[in-house]
């Protein structure tokens, strides 16, 4: 009877995995299964995360005990062996990473050793479903964080909620990119007791760190169960209920904006607190309106996302610029010398922004993943795929007393949220570059690749080629078995129409002197623009080629007047790629060069150079500091400068991402004996 029961049970969730829900995002993205990349810039990266970061992951998680903690919650006896109770979620989001991995390069010594993996995570699951390694291995003595009963501590430090989000989004990319359920039956064991434990009359909680709505609303979706959905919106809904916050403090801890708990989540206005606690709560907010059609619930996020990307974002896409408490700051708060920019924070915004894209069709949240993904995210790991940056600095000086963060990347942290976020997200890129409505195809992601889809019930095939992000020609081959009727959307990024950003946080100093083109079949065609894609309507044949050039001129960037950090600076764009200046290239300094409004810059692809990276060059003053003679005098040189995802690959220095315009505005810091040996 039980064997009855359990098949009955799989072919219901394997079926309503293929469902449609009665609402959802009118626009859904084409999976990452149905897209195969040959692309020259993403794939090396892809392969690298694949025979590097994930390996270096797991192989971490073992030499710092994670995998231990679970070995020893299994056998109920031992003492944790780690620092953070959330240290489970590492495993969670390198099993995730590998499934997506698994689906571009099948690994069968891989495949078998995450089942064993995931075996050992089923053994430390308490009966109910509990999974918290932090107190199955002793709950007389759990983790400091964790209080003496389960949950107590959910609202601030223990992470139980955490962790089973984690689980939740790692044991659906495994059943989706392998077909398995050994991880997804434990996420279900414990989602059946997180939704018998909280709900309306029962246990009620703001999670502390979310990410548990986004898991559920992913177990929602594969199951077609309410109550996984249902308990997701109950957490979103617990904001702001809490009474032991004091709201008239400035503190952001005492009235509650760190954890985004200081007012309902419908009332909230602005980006606060906690950057990825935030991003992946107004994820959630996104995943509940899209499910609900709860229209408070979809303005509020869109006042946020607005708030956000007009007074809350960095020129590279990083968010959360203050260091204490990981947050974001006040409207204009974006320090160069003290930017936090959590790489997890930038994993977040791309889940965020996706979600908007979905629910809105505006091109304007693309853009923005499109710029976090090629720089503030991109930066995050170093070429050699192993060593990474927790935060992500604007500016590097040769100061002892230059307040700063992160001057190099480091092989793992104590802490280490964003090397494994970072192994999950990299390989899931393939489900974001395609996405469709009804007859409506669009191309959000410019990566070479194919992929497959139906319009209407009708086969397609459509292939692009390009060199991007360093050359602006783009080929689409579009192959339907038969004569099809439908519209292919080809997003017309903001900077290629003049736009720095979709608001005045940043503009580009002059106007463009290129447009863009497009020709079907060698022809030019004009077309009509919606919501910042071109929209091309056709009865499309077997090998219709679409030709897009974009204009990859080199831009300065100008900051708002109301971003004082940024006032006589300017930054440098071509195409997507922000530009830094890093020591190696510049004699030893990056941070006394200069960028009139008239400086022309040159291109060049460098093949041997980070990788192959196309570089600018231009010839700029710079100030120059005689220590000896006590003087203070400009020179000629010639400035280069390389992506900014690419600093700091080759040893520690100067780097900077904004240019002062003119001499009087350049902040002079001299290297004296001891400042360059702290440098050492």
């Amino acid at each position: 009877m039980k064997r009855k029961i359990l098949i009955g049970w799989m072919l219901a969730i394997t079926s309503a995995s293929h469902a449609q829900t009665a609402a959802d995002y009118p626009i859904r993205p084409v999976s990452f299964t149905q897209v195969k990349l040959a692309d020259n810039f993403w794939l090396p990266r892809l392969k690298t995360n694949t025979d590097v970061t994930i390996p270096a992951s797991f192989q971490r998680c073992e030499a710092t005990n994670r995998v231990k903690n679970f070995e020893m919650a299994a056998a109920r006896q031992g003492k944790f062996a780690t620092t953070f109770p959330f240290d489970d979620t590492d495993i969670y989001k390198t099993i995730e990473g590998a499934s997506y991995s698994m689906s571009l390069y099948p690994d069968e010594q891989l495949a078998a050793y995450v089942e064993a993996l995931i075996a050992k995570v089923g053994a430390a699951q308490e009966p109910d479903g509990y999974l918290y390694t932090a107190r199955t291995i002793d709950p007389a003595h759990p983790h400091p964080w964790a209080g003496m009963k389960r949950w107590e501590k959910e609202r601030e430090l223990s992470h139980e909620l955490y962790n089973a989000g984690h689980l939740y989004e790692a044991a659906v990319a495994h059943y989706q990119a392998t077909g398995k359920k050994s991880l997804l039956n434990i996420a279900l064991k414990n989602a059946d007791l997180v939704c018998a434990t909280f709900g309306p009359g029962k246990l009620g909680v703001a999670p502390g760190h979310e990410i548990v709505e986004m898991g559920l609303v992913k177990l929602y979706r594969v199951t077609g169960q309410p109550k996984y959905l249902q308990t997701a919106k109950f957490f979103l809904d617990q904001r702001g209920q809490y009474k032991g916050y004091d709201p008239k403090s400035n503190d952001v801890w005492k009235n509650g904006q760190y954890w985004q708990d200081d007012k309902p989540v419908i009332a909230q206005k602005e980006a606060e607190g906690h950057a990825v606690r935030a991003e992946y709560l107004y994820s959630a907010m996104a995943d509940v309106a899209a499910l609900t059609g709860d229209k408070q619930l979809l303005a509020a996020v869109d006042t946020i996302w607005n708030n956000m990307v007009s007074k809350k974002f960095y020129v590279t896409g990083g968010t959360g610029a203050v260091p204490g408490g990981e947050r974001f700051g006040n409207n204009y708060e974006l320090p160069n010398a003290t930017a936090y920019n959590e790489t997890c924070a930038s994993v977040a915004d791309v889940y965020w922004n996706q979600r908007m894209f979905q629910l809105h069709g505006d091109s304007k949240y693309a853009d923005i993943m499109e710029k976090v993904m090629y720089n503030g995210l991109l930066s995050g790991v170093g070429l050699d795929g192993k060593s990474f940056f927790y935060s992500n600095a604007m500016q590097i000086k040769n100061s002892a007393s230059f307040a700063q963060t992160e001057p190099a990347r480091a092989g793992w942290f104590d802490c280490s949220c964003c090397p494994t976020n970072l192994a999950r997200l990299f390989p899931s890129l393939p489900g974001y570059v395609y996405a469709q409505h009804d007859k409506d195809v669009y191309v959000n992601l410019f990566v070479s690749s194919t992929t497959s889809l139906k319009v209407g019930k009708q086969p397609l095939q459509l292939t692009q080629q390009n060199n991007y992000p360093w050359d602006g020609g783009l080929k689409f081959t579009v192959n339907p078995d038969k004569p099809l009727d439908f519209n292919l959307l080809v997003r017309i990024p903001g900077w290629a129409r003049g736009e720095a950003m979709p608001s005045d946080l940043y503009r580009f100093a002059g106007p463009s002197e290129q447009k863009v083109s497009i020709k079907i079949n060698g022809k030019p065609v004009q077309y009509t623009m919606r919501k910042g894609y071109a929209v091309l309507p056709r009865k499309w044949h077997k090998n219709d080629v679409v030709e897009v050039t974009l204009p990859m001129e080199v831009h300065q960037v100008v900051a708002n007047a109301k971003v004082q950090e940024d006032l006589g600076k300017v930054a440098l764009q071509r195409g997507p790629i922000m530009y830094c200046a890093e020591w190696t290239d510049n004699h030893g300094k990056a941070t006394n060069l200069i960028v009139p409004p008239t400086t022309a810059f040159a291109t060049s692809f460098q093949p041997n150079l980070l990788n192959g990276v196309t570089t600018l060059t231009a010839t700029v003053p710079a100030v120059k500091v005689d220590e000896a003679a006590n003087t203070i005098s400009t020179i000629t040189q010639t400035l280069t400068a390389i992506p900014y995802y690419a600093w700091a690959n080759r040893g520690k220095g100067e780097m900077t991402v904004w240019f002062p315009a003119k001499v009087l505005d350049v902040d002079l810091v001299t290297r004296p004996a001891l400042e360059r040996e702290q440098l050492k």
